[in-house]
């Protein structure tokens, strides 16, 4: 039977799809940092009626009428937000994380002003003015990245850059970086250079917020999230700030960038903002910083490769090299295993970008499902395997049922009720 009837009843080719994905959820190991499951209460508010309603603007200041619910969800989001992280201010209207930063850009840039990130390769993101981005499309961007030989942010270079170059805006923030990242460094280097300290910390939001990772907001003017990933809420953006850039922000985002907000996700952020209040966030937010070292060990001992040696927080990226199996190869046949994460680069791949030497892994989704140290250990058990046979379908599609096994005693949240 169909958990979705009205689906069903219009479109049943559609509903068809959703119990395929449906059925993926819930019988994969999924193994992409930036994947979660959120909870029913998210998954009913991103599909509430609050989709129907257009809000342009922002609280007590609509351009539509009929807001006197909307604008009440929003500053619930808002408050729940400052709450949550410390913050002086809040913008909940951002679609998703390259919005937020875009914004950031919008708000304090004017195009060919010089800005510095971490570069793609070492494991930064796209919009930190990597060159294929609009961030390093109409922005001077000077990319820092990590030491050869502790494959960890070099905050020297960073400084030493900075001082070279002089950006506006300086980012802190990765997707492929498994260290904790020191942000009093990055904002004493700005404060040196009279620059705007950015922090993205679209992977590690939920870390911060359940106090398994040190928190920015003391130290930098602006600090950008995605809203899912490790926080488990919606896919959506946030922006938080000191009160002096808050008119800045807010002009940027609407009517900078955007029209009306996304209501129904502003909600949903509402919801997951409180679940990540509570005691029980904090402790699943320690337990994926476990469950990650956990698994770290469990390559190591068996061969692997670590970039960094291991992990501090959510992800690992394992360099392939040593086992001459490409990223690629071992991602798809892990996929066909049910074991699913992504082909990555490692700091100073000799390998092409769409043929890395690399696989990114992480422990949000398996950690919501209630998985520990035990199955991380054969979790590493199964990557071994699959890794070294990555053609003996007889051996994947064996794991692939001893993962269905698996997955049946940890049921997925949203999916189990």
């Amino acid at each position: 039977m169909s958990r979705h009837p009205h689906i069903a009843a219009t479109d049943p080719e559609l509903d068809d799809l959703l119990g395929q994905e449906e059925r993926r959820q819930a019988e994969c190991i999924r193994l992409i940092p930036s994947e979660n499951y959120v909870s029913s209460a998210v998954l009913e508010a991103t599909g509430s009626v609050l989709t129907n309603k257009y809000s342009e603007g922002y609280p007590g200041r609509r351009y539509y009428e009929g807001q006197q619910v909307i604008d009440q969800v929003e500053q619930l989001a808002r408050d729940r937000a400052k709450a949550l992280f410390s913050a002086d201010f809040a913008n909940v209207q951002p679609y998703s994380g390259s919005p937020a930063n875009l914004a950031v850009y919008f708000a304090f840039c004017q195009p060919g002003d010089t800005v510095m990130g971490m570069a793609l390769p070492h494991g930064g993101h796209l919009t930190h003015g990597w060159n294929v981005s609009i961030s390093g499309a109409y922005f001077n961007s000077v990319q820092y990245g990590v030491d050869r030989e502790t494959q960890r942010i070099d905050y020297d270079q960073v400084r030493a850059l900075a001082l070279e170059h002089r950006p506006k805006l300086l980012w802190a923030g990765a997707t492929a970086y498994p260290r904790v990242i020191d942000f009093e460094a990055f904002a004493s280097i700005a404060k040196e250079i009279d620059a705007l300290f950015i922090a993205d910390i679209a992977h590690i939001a939920g870390l911060v917020a359940g106090g398994a990772h040190p928190s920015p907001v003391p130290h930098a003017d602006v600090v950008t999230t995605t809203t899912h990933k490790t926080l488990r809420g919606p896919r959506g953006g946030m922006i938080l700030c000191k009160k002096a850039h808050r008119k800045k922000i807010n002009a940027a985002v609407f009517p900078g960038l955007q029209g009306g907000p996304h209501n129904h996700t502003t909600a949903a952020l509402a919801v997951a903002l409180k679940e990540a209040a509570t005691p029980a966030f904090k402790q699943y937010a320690a337990q994926i910083v476990q469950n990650s070292r956990a698994l770290a060990e469990a390559l190591l001992a068996r061969g692997f490769d670590l970039v960094t040696g291991g992990s501090d927080n959510h992800l690992l990226l394992i360099d392939l090299t040593a086992k001459n199996v490409p990223g690629k190869v071992a991602a798809q046949a892990l996929d066909r295993a049910g074991i699913v994460c992504n082909y990555n680069t490692v700091p100073f791949d000799p390998r092409k970008p769409f043929d890395p030497s690399g696989l990114r892994l992480g422990t949000p989704a398996i950690t919501s499902r209630g998985m520990g140290l035990e199955q991380m250990k054969q979790l590493g058990h199964w990557i071994d395997q699959v890794v070294a046979a990555p053609e003996d379908e007889t051996v994947i599609a064996r794991i692939r049922g001893e993962v269905i096994e698996l997955c049946a005693q940890f049921p997925a949240p949203g999916l189990a009720d």
